[in-house]
């Protein structure tokens, strides 16, 4: 019997023992997974702009929204028209959604037109999270220009600030003058759009492309309410409803083929200020994201910061963008041929 319970108490021994090693290895696993970490935000512009400002207000409430409340941290990668953001986001850092973007969709016609021998990724293999919202851009000039309609500016050049190669501020104009045969003279290599926009007030450019409704109320109102800038056009599928006299760029188009190729210029504002992962993300990892993002666009303290700054918040799930994505970078080969050839001045 002594024997018999000598031995009771050793194996009740181990069993404790094995429970207590158990349980924080336990803990550990119930531990959610961006618990302690940080993630990387990367921007795809510099400070200040419209872009830049609409990530810094996700990358303050998303976090209350994601298991574990990891810290956001932005980082600002501008360059290449959009692609250096992309190729980063595509090849560098972990795939586990601790680097995430807050890219412009122009990096999509840079792939489908392949614009640049700079491409480094496939947009439809991205892990599209969701878009905070869908505005339409414009193209503008200063006021004090002769240039009245866009008309006008099939008649008299136009000089239009703008940034790297493959920037909305340089393809819309560009696509213009090749489709409906306006003159628009780019005036490329301004680091930032904040920079075209200060060229504008120095009368150094007299407009340019490119700028979101949103961007504009947010950094530019007094441009809007005193009548600074007057607007030639909007860009995007549907007439924004603040805007329903002004035409879409599209609507310029001279035949039905001119149109379509419009479009394709105009359907990545439909993918609106996205935020995206990298490729070969593990589903459940971009699931947890994804609701988290949605749950963050419901969020009244974002929802008020945003209104408090200007910002639209109408949102569109990742589901739809990586469907659309798809669709976009599927452009036939013969609107695709046809967009090249408009956009054979663009600068590599």
């Amino acid at each position: 019997m002594i024997g018999h319970y000598r031995l009771g108490a050793a194996a009740l021994a181990i069993a404790i023992g094995l429970q207590a090693g158990a349980i924080p290895a336990l803990a550990q696993q119930q531990q959610p997974f961006f618990a302690g970490k940080t993630i990387q935000l990367i921007v795809s512009t510099g400070t200040g702009g419209g872009q830049d400002a609409n990530a810094r207000l996700v990358a303050r409430h998303w976090p209350d929204h994601i298991a574990g409340r990891p810290t956001i941290v932005v980082k600002n990668m501008p360059g290449a028209g959009h692609l250096r953001a992309a190729n980063f986001l595509a090849n560098q850092g972990p795939k586990d959604g601790t680097v995430i973007g807050a890219i412009v969709p122009a990096f999509l016609l840079a792939q489908v037109l392949e614009s640049s021998k700079g491409i480094q990724f496939d947009a439809a293999k991205l892990s599209w999270i969701g878009s905070t919202a869908a505005i339409n851009s414009t193209v503008y000039v200063w006021s004090n220009t002769p240039i009245k309609t866009m008309e006008d500016a099939t008649r008299q050049q136009v000089l239009m600030g703008a940034t790297g190669a493959g920037s909305y501020t340089q393809i819309y104009p560009i696509i213009l003058n090749a489709i409906v045969g306006t003159r628009f003279k780019v005036i490329a290599g301004y680091a930032t759009t904040n920079d075209v926009n200060l060229a504008m007030e120095r009368g150094e450019v007299q407009g340019r492309a490119g700028n979101n409704f949103n961007s504009l109320r947010m950094e530019n109102p007094d441009w809007m309410r005193d009548g600074k800038i007057r607007f030639l056009a909007q860009v995007g599928l549907t007439r924004d409803p603040d805007y329903p006299d002004l035409p879409l760029m599209h609507e310029f188009g001279k035949t039905d083929a001119d149109k379509r190729l419009l479009r394709l210029f105009s359907a990545d504002i439909a993918v609106g200020r996205p935020f995206m992962g990298p490729p070969g993300m593990a589903p459940e990892r971009l699931e947890e994201l994804q609701r988290a993002f949605d749950a963050a666009m419901a969020d009244p303290a974002l929802l008020k910061d945003a209104q408090d700054m200007r910002i639209e918040i109408a949102p569109a799930k990742g589901e739809a963008l990586q469907s659309l994505v798809a669709e976009v970078v599927s452009t036939p080969p013969d609107v695709v041929a046809r967009a090249r050839q408009a956009l054979g001045d663009l600068e590599k």
